[in-house]
């Protein structure tokens, strides 16, 4: 396979070396990211001239870059020319030659929330880096696009515009591409900032789009990346307890912000590193020039007080290796040293990440060598090391930081919590996302206490696929009428922490490109594209849209709202109020999943379900919940009608009576026009609170 992959490389530089600079493409794609591939392959596949213009010198950004172990949420929502790329993969691993350091039996078949080879549908989605970037270079070599590698564009004269059009590009090394139409693909949304297109960097205010959460996050621990999961609290200072030492290295003293109020900071970055454990590829951990041990005196407090999770993101790839990941209160998420960033200079920049790379090399090797870690931790971290066949021309180091969030554009329509959640629905799809909102920690302070705590980590399901808008990819009419933006997304900084996975930037980057061409061949703007002609060729091109996908198996134990009589709300359109998780687990339930209170945050913890009844009159309430030995015997639900506020007690111990579904919890009056109201919540629980779905069923 290696073989096959050097020759698809070559051919690529060839292409990228020998192309006409002053020609004018019809699409121009800024960026060398799987979206930025995905594009290009898109316009060349609808009969346009395109052109790769990359700052990187490899193409695929973290996919090829050792984000390995795929983000995929939920897979049947991934399709087109995303879908294609995994299925490339699976092609690339039913070569004998590409096991060379592990048996395709030894290696099993784990994934994210999915098989890791899934031989039916013939896609695999965990894969090394080298496989995938000769996948991209395939990718252009079959579709013969051209590519220029380390280009940079000039942010400062490079991009000419005229009557809100862009004309052409410049890059730093004097080579100038024109075109109709560009498509901005990188993570950082240089060629949208310099077209004048309006963006936001940070955190919004929680207000600002009506959104649970958003903005500063201080006391919400939602994974296990903060210092709540230790048994007793660490002090920041030198001196433990005494704030006159000094505070230890890696923690802000700033404050961190009132909770729920916007910042302009971005979520933590780090590389997602490929390692073995396989001694004849294995490069023992670097000392890297810039070593400090002491800026891991806090790592240290955290393995003093037993904390042994420093292997829960060692994810395996094939052949013996990982996609090493963050995790833990202290790892390998450079927390508060990225703000700068998304608009920094290119020399800052490469500052930034070599920070980073000190950062993290300097980690591995402290955790492997300091003899002041604790031996067993010491021990098992020094038998692992960098994978010797992976980035070669980079020290075996990935060439691509993980920039999980830089600026994200104010466009057409903005996406929000409220559209991933289905809270209201979303208008004119162009591919779908389904992945947890997630973002890693953005700072970590001191608390009013006197103790380190980390803040910005959020992890909240979707509860269930949703649609992007058009409108997303759009810039406002009046900015710029021919680029379309498919990773910089319009978007909330929560909802961009589902939308940020690799799968849904190369569905973006397909439809993007398809808008593009359709804005060219009807001579128009981007923007006045008629959506249906869009739809059509995108379901043409194998991309999925919408629809209300359920996870495998779950099918027979889910009831369709629309089979049931009265008025049927679920729990996708109740406002939720705390962390609630979505589970799939004990039949039955209503639509795609139900929801429970993970038997914590007693009294915290609430969901509403609104109904607007067509007339008045008397209507019996029912809610629905699976039961289980495990459950509250009584979850508090409280119905609000013309009578009043009762509060009802709900044993979700015993099988629902109703159809095995459902159970009355009395007979209301209600108004027409006006709200009826049921509430459940995990108020003096003494077991799991279920919130699934709430009927009011005329009498």
């Amino acid at each position: 396979m290696r073989c096959s992959l050097v020759f698809a490389l070559q051919i690529s530089l060839f292409v990228s070396s020998n192309a006409a600079h002053s020609e004018e493409y019809d699409v121009v794609v800024y960026g060398g990211t799987s979206a930025a591939v995905t594009a290009a392959v898109q316009a060349k596949k609808m009969g346009h001239s395109v052109v790769i213009v990359s700052p990187d010198a490899h193409l695929g950004g973290l996919s090829s870059g050792g984000l390995g172990w795929t983000d995929t949420g939920n897979k049947q929502v991934i399709g087109g020319l995303s879908r294609e790329f995994y299925h490339r993969v699976w092609k690339e691993y039913q070569k004998p030659e590409a096991w060379k350091q592990q048996s395709r039996e030894s290696y099993g078949n784990k994934g994210q929330g999915t098989a890791a080879i899934d031989g039916d549908q013939r896609t695999m989605w965990i894969f090394e880096p080298h496989v995938a970037e000769a996948v991209f270079d395939q990718f252009v070599e079959d579709y013969e696009i051209p590519v220029f590698r380390d280009e940079w564009l000039d942010r400062e004269n490079g991009v000419q515009m005229k009557e809100g059009r862009i004309t052409s590009i410049t890059t730093l090394s004097g080579k100038t591409f024109a075109g109709q139409v560009f498509i901005d693909a990188t993570y950082e949304g240089d060629l949208m900032a310099a077209a004048g297109v309006s963006y936001h960097v940070g955190r919004e205010a929680k207000d600002v789009y009506g959104e649970e959460w958003n903005g500063v996050q201080t006391g919400v621990l939602h994974h296990g990346h903060h210092f709540g999961v230790l048994d007793e609290p660490i002090s920041p200072y030198k001196i433990p307890g005494d704030p006159n030492s000094g505070v230890l290295p890696r923690i802000s003293t700033e404050d961190p912000g009132e909770y729920g109020s916007g910042d302009n900071k971005v979520q933590a970055y780090c590389f997602r590193m490929c390692l073995t454990d396989d001694d004849a590829n294995r490069v023992p951990f670097p000392n890297p020039d810039g070593y400090d041990p002491s800026q891991y005196e806090l790592l240290l407090r955290v393995l003093n007080a037993g904390w042994r999770e420093g292997f829960r993101k060692f994810d395996p790839i094939p052949n013996h290796k990982t996609d090493t990941n963050n995790h833990g209160p202290f790892s390998t998420d450079n927390i508060g040293y990225n703000y700068d960033y998304p608009e920094a200079s290119y020399e800052r920049r490469r500052e930034i990440i070599k920070e980073h790379e000190v950062y993290q090399k300097g980690l591995m090797y402290f955790l492997a060598n300091d003899p002041r870690v604790p031996a067993d931790v010491r021990e098992k971290f020094s038998h692992w090391g960098l994978a010797k066949d992976e980035f070669t021309d980079n020290g075996n180091w990935p060439h691509q930081i993980y920039v999980r969030e830089a600026r994200r554009m104010i466009g057409d329509y903005v996406m929000t919590e409220n559209e991933l959640l289905k809270r209201r629905p979303t208008p004119e799809p162009i591919g779908m996302g389904s992945y947890t909102m997630d973002s890693h920690n953005v700072q970590r302070y001191i608390t009013p206490e006197g103790y380190v705590q980390n803040e910005g980590d959020i992890g909240v399901s979707t509860r269930g696929p949703y649609s992007i808008a058009l409108g997303s990819v759009l810039p406002k009419k009046e900015e710029c009428t021919n680029l379309v933006v498919p990773v910089c997304v319009s978007s909330s900084h929560i909802a961009f922490g589902s939308i940020r996975m690799e799968p849904v930037f190369m569905i973006l980057g397909q439809s993007a490109a398809t808008v593009g061409v359709m804005a060219i061949e009807s001579d128009s703007a981007v923007q006045d594209v008629p959506y249906d002609t869009i739809k059509e060729q995108l379901l043409e091109d194998g991309q999925i849209l919408e629809g209300n996908f359920l996870p495998p198996g779950a099918a027979e134990k889910s009831v369709s709202s629309k089979s049931l009589a009265g008025i049927v709300v679920d729990d996708v359109q109740a406002k939720v109020d705390g962390h609630w998780t979505p589970s799939h687990s004990n039949a039955l339930w209503v639509d795609r999943s139900y929801l429970h209170d993970g038997n914590n945050n007693q009294g915290e913890l609430s969901v509403r379900y609104e109904a607007k009844l067509p007339e008045s009159g008397e209507y019996e309430v029912r809610i629905s919940y699976p039961a289980n030995n495990n459950r509250a015997s009584n979850a508090l639900v409280i119905v609000e009608s013309a009578d009043g506020r009762k509060e009802v007690r709900v044993n979700q111990r015993k099988k629902p009576p109703i159809d095995g579904l459902f159970v009355s919890v009395g007979t209301f009056k209600f108004d027409k026009g006006q709200p009826a109201v049921v509430t459940i919540s995990n108020e003096g629980a003494d077991g799991y609170v279920i919130a699934d779905a709430v009927q009011w069923v005329k009498k």
